[in-house]
């Protein structure tokens, strides 16, 4: 590996996470997401470009916006294309460019743009243990979040057990008014690896709050069956998601389709 060392590149992440904590806050109350994906730390080779089309559509959301005068997500189709460059074995750079929604009312609208740096662990996807940190940063269109800029950290922590994975995504959501603010949104996915090429998997998606008092009712929770193909010439994950409770959307459809260019 080339660069930075190992040990120096993973003091130096702990250095940028403290310091983005001590300036971050949420992004509350996000009615919608372009992005319904577990991180597990895997990225494209270095010197490689990919392009990731994220669609997702409600048949049956929310239909009080969280904010004034902000999208809501019943019967709307969100999306982006997420183009990923592999600059290290251990970094890779991302941008999505542009978020839209296809609104349930019949009209369309650009949501803005996103920025990533996704720091791992080199050979991560032939590793029992992995780790890893992404640093997102976006802006916003009014009708998309009531804060034009916002970011996200996502710690990327998983387990391999033979053909079974667990991997964590504890996200935190900011959009820079307080440490106390910091909105916990967390991921986690439990995979069965059937062959190189098919894996069915159970997703979670949870937005607990603000670390300084979580929601109550206002939690959101949605669970996820999940079939991934990792073949050519496109790899292909699908998803159907159901809220476990009333402030979640009922029924949410994703579709991940990517490949390397």
């Amino acid at each position: 590996m080339t660069g930075i060392p190992w040990q120096g590149w993973r003091l130096s992440v702990f250095g940028w996470t403290a310091l983005l904590l001590a300036c971050a806050a949420p992004c509350v109350g996000m009615a919608q997401t372009d992005e319904i994906q577990v991180y597990n730390a895997e990225i494209a080779a270095p010197g490689t470009l990919n392009l990731t089309l994220h669609n997702n559509y409600t048949p049956r959301g929310r239909t009080t916006p969280d904010f004034t005068g902000g999208v809501t997500s019943n019967h709307s189709l969100n999306g982006v294309p997420e183009f990923a460059y592999g600059v290290t074995e251990w970094m890779e750079a991302g941008l999505y460019f542009p978020l839209y929604s296809l609104r349930g009312d019949g009209g369309a609208q650009l949501d803005g743009f996103k920025l990533r740096a996704l720091f791992v662990e080199p050979g991560a996807n032939k590793r029992a243990f992995f780790y890893g940190v992404n640093f997102e940063f976006s802006f916003n269109s009014k009708r998309w979040d009531a804060d034009a800029f916002t970011s996200e950290i996502r710690p990327v922590i998983g387990w391999r057990f033979g053909k079974v994975d667990l991997i964590l995504n504890p996200i935190l959501d900011n959009a820079y008014k307080g440490l106390s603010r910091l909105d916990f949104a967390p991921e986690t996915r439990v995979a069965y690896n059937i062959s190189p090429l098919w894996t069915v998997a159970a997703e979670e998606y949870d937005d607990l709050g603000p670390l300084r008092a979580f929601y109550g009712r206002r939690q959101t929770h949605q669970l996820f069956g999940v079939v991934d193909f990792n073949g050519k010439p496109l790899n292909v994950e699908f998803g159907v998601g159901a809220g476990l409770n009333r402030a979640s959307d009922g029924l949410t459809l994703k579709l991940i389709l990517s490949r390397d260019l």
